[in-house]
């Protein structure tokens, strides 16, 4: 399983202590240094369903970018992959990828019925 998550992020602190109490195995691995492949993205979409539930619309990157804007505008699917493979600030994290099931974003709740 993979945890992406950006070291000094509160809630991909917390996703990871969450994990770690479940005894769940899991590569951490640095979003920004190594963002998700595109293969990766896609097969998160099937989980999350829209392209905008991938997008950190809280960070600063994604307000410079206007992305909202972009996406309003018709920013495709494979556009947004690729934007998105070539810069992890611009996920939502952590991303926490496995054969099974992908989740964006920690929502203790929602975790609790996957663990």
């Amino acid at each position: 399983m993979k945890f992406y998550e950006y070291k000094t992020c509160s809630t991909c602190i917390k996703a990871a202590k969450f994990l770690a109490a479940k005894k769940v195995n899991f590569e951490r691995i640095p979003i920004v240094d190594q963002p998700p492949t595109i293969t990766e993205l896609k097969k998160m979409l099937l989980f999350v369903g829209d392209i905008k539930n991938l997008f950190n619309t809280s960070g600063q990157l994604y307000r410079e970018l206007n992305i909202s804007e972009k996406v309003k505008n018709g920013l495709s699917d494979s556009e947004a992959l690729e934007l998105l493979a070539k810069n992890g600030k611009l996920i939502k994290r952590p991303f926490l990828l496995s054969d099974k099931f992908g989740v964006v974003g920690f929502k203790e709740e929602t975790w609790q019925k996957l663990f």
